[in-house]
């Protein structure tokens, strides 16, 4: 047993804060009350306790088991990430599928060597999370990927047989633990789903009690009706909708987060979303292409962008038109810069922005060709009045949306939620620290049906953040994305400390959240 003393608890609930002991046995919060004794005592004087913080768009799909130990989240104070974001993780698979995602998504997690991907199903893959994890991690179903399973990765209507198998999947990553399910419209191949598609999948995580989270087909032009569209899917089929990163970017957006806000209090179905503190977004640069452009995988994709008539039209697209992959918005280089590659030739290219070159498309396409689609970008299109509108709003919660890997990630991916309690509650009052807490932690506990976490309370889950509120920031910046936050002094997940006094313990007590169980 271990007693925290005298620490101010902010109960994740949204109700006031208060001062009192509490006292953890083994995995649970057994007690909470004045002048508890016994066992070893952390001194919570000072200090804010607070539940663990919920990371409700994570991309460490397949870096949490690469590294287990995962000091991205334990040291900015994240007990549960939810992974299988965007359309896009490892299962279910088979053996050809898997191998499409390994090259598809290397930008994202990299493709370790010697890694073991003995998984295939979904149930399979939170097994192997079981095995030693430092934070606690759940699943949505990807459709991308369960598109990819039952028809490859063709720009097309599935048949009736190829969409019953996808149900049928989909149904299967419910029964095996998963939270509901993922898309990523502006991804192939889940760029090439119509919303029939959609609903037909989403029906089936209605009844499995889940919820589905799109990245939606724009974040740029026709944002707005983007949003709607994906609401329009949730109340057709009775799913309850999670918005993902919902953010409005590029120059047309400038200014309209009420009218999104205005969209999200007139739907009629349950709602929620997720935002990142940050101006630029992360992504893969392959993403910006043209969906005909991705079609059949990524060995066409890089044929296309090597052949001179595949390239003008892609190039034409991309600068003229607008692609569908670049949300609709002709694209500006200058705000796209290469954080990540593969290839030690191309290091040079890191932290440059693609405009800077004199041929910025020859440059792109030239660069994705070499380094067979793995390299990951920023894009520097966000707009801080909406950043603070939407993260204001009552259906929101915290994601980092992170990549963990390349040369200069994101650093949300360090950052997330000590950049919320310091940059926008104590530095500038954007939210009060009850109620952001409220955001990070009880209210996406809730959109996960998990009663005993995300609140300070007897008999739940013991995952617990100490943290300084005169001093808790983000220390990661754009140059230095790997630096741990400041003020949080402890850590635990399921009552055992993964950060002791400010520093990583090593340990990995953290596993699988199926949904149905604790």
């Amino acid at each position: 047993m271990t007693v925290i003393s005298g620490a101010t608890i902010i109960d994740g609930t949204g109700a006031p804060a208060y001062r009192a002991d509490l006292r953890v046995a083994g995995t649970r919060i057994a007690e909470i009350g004045a002048g508890l004794t016994g066992g070893p005592v952390i001194d919570g004087s000072g200090l804010t306790l607070t539940p663990g913080f919920i990371d409700m768009h994570s991309h460490s799909d397949l870096q949490l088991l690469a590294t287990p130990a995962h000091e991205a989240k334990t040291t900015q104070g994240v007990t549960l990430e939810v992974l299988g974001q965007d359309g896009l993780s490892y299962a279910p698979a088979d053996e050809a599928t898997l191998a499409d995602l390994r090259a598809r998504l290397a930008a994202w997690n990299d493709d370790p060597p010697g890694f073991d991907w003995s998984w295939r199903s979904v149930g399979e893959y939170l097994d192997r999370l079981d095995t030693g994890i430092a934070v606690n991690a759940a699943y949505l179903v990807p459709h991308g990927t369960v598109r990819l399973l039952a028809m490859g990765a063709d720009d097309r209507p599935p048949t009736p047989d190829e969409l019953d198998r996808m149900r049928r999947e989909v149904a299967a990553g419910m029964a095996q633990g998963a939270h509901g399910l993922s898309a990523g419209l502006t991804y192939a191949p889940g760029m090439y789903a119509d919303d029939a598609e959609l609903v037909a999948l989403c029906e089936v995580v209605a009844q499995h009690r889940g919820y589905f989270s799109p990245h939606h087909r724009s974040y740029g032009k026709d944002a707005l009706a983007a949003y709607a569209d994906m609401i329009a899917v949730a109340t057709a089929s009775g799913c309850p909708l999670h918005l993902a990163h919902a953010t409005l970017n590029f120059p047309e957006n400038a200014g309209r987060a009420q009218a999104l806000i205005d969209l999200i209090d007139a739907a009629d179905c349950d709602l929620t979303l997720d935002t990142y503190p940050y101006l630029p977004g992360a992504t893969t640069l392959a993403a910006l292409l043209p969906g005909w452009a991705s079609a059949g995988g990524p060995e066409a994709t890089v044929a296309r962008l090597r052949d001179p008539d595949q390239r003008a039209r892609i190039r034409h697209e991309l600068e003229v038109t607008g692609s569908d992959g670049c949300h609709g918005v002709p694209v500006d280089w200058t705000a796209i810069e290469v954080s990540g590659v593969r290839l030690d030739r191309n290091r040079r290219h890191v932290g440059t922005r693609v405009g800077a070159h004199p041929d910025p498309f020859g440059f792109f396409a030239d660069l994705l060709a070499d380094e067979h689609l793995a390299v990951s970008c920023l894009m520097h299109v966000g707009h801080e009045e909406n950043v603070r509108a939407i993260m204001r709003h009552p259906a929101h919660t915290g994601g980092s949306d992170g990549l963990l890997v390349g040369d200069r990630p994101h650093p949300r991916a360090w950052g997330t939620f000590p950049r919320y309690l310091g940059h926008y509650v104590r530095e500038e009052g954007v939210l009060d620290l009850v109620d952001c807490v409220h955001h990070l932690t009880g209210r996406p506990a809730r959109r996960l049906g998990l009663t005993d976490r995300g609140t300070i309370s007897v008999g739940s889950a013991a995952d617990i953040v100490l943290f300084d509120a005169g001093a808790i920031t983000d220390a990661a910046t754009f140059a230095e994305p790997r630096t741990p936050a400041a003020g949080i002094a402890h850590v635990l997940v399921n009552g055992t400390a993964v950060i002791a006094d400010g520093r990583p313990t090593g340990a990995l007590p953290g596993h699988s959240i199926r949904r149905g169980t604790p």
